[in-house]
């Protein structure tokens, strides 16, 4: 795996990348695990698409947290919404793509991992007349907290069988 460190928030406006199995890791430098690697999360995108809305359509320019599948940015408590706060009267431009113009440090701050997920629903006679459910999701999984799999010191089941019989 090749590793690129994202030291401000322009540079952390990523696509995901199925050639290259793209996944991010944010990282704590400061805190090192017993194998002297910094602890941090993975986040592992799952299904997803790119928007098909026009560049230039009132949803894309409302919404334009869609143009990046991750944002990263240093945390400012009113910084809550991604699209801004009043979305359907807005003009665009609002939220991510306005706080990230100032393009802040994010290398060793705290910060807000945005991801960002599209769905292209296909329909089948088999939805009609209801669509049961369409499952999207990610994993953000812990990175380098272990020296070793946890489960390595799990008791046998039989062990564990007579712990709850007692």
């Amino acid at each position: 795996m090749k590793e690129t460190t994202l030291r401000r928030e322009l540079e952390a406006q990523r696509q995901i990348n199925l050639a290259s199995n793209r996944k991010w890791k944010v990282i704590n430098p400061s805190v090192k695990n017993a194998l002297g690697e910094p602890v941090g999360y993975l986040l592992s995108p799952g299904e997803n698409s790119i928007p098909y809305a026009g560049p230039n359509s009132s949803v894309r320019k409302r919404a334009a947290f869609m143009n990046a599948h991750l944002w990263a940015t240093q945390y400012e408590p009113g910084e809550l919404n991604a699209a801004g706060t009043y979305i359907n009267q807005s003009k665009g431009g609002e939220g991510l793509p306005k706080w990230t113009k100032a393009n802040r440090a994010i290398e060793n701050q705290d910060i807000v991992l945005w991801y960002s997920m599209g769905i292209t629903h296909l329909p089948r006679p088999e939805k009609w007349p209801v669509m049961p459910v369409h499952r999207a999701g990610f994993k953000l999984m812990p990175s380098g907290f272990f020296a070793r799999s946890p489960a390595l010191d799990v008791p046998k089941p039989e062990a564990a069988e007579k712990a709850t019989t007692r």
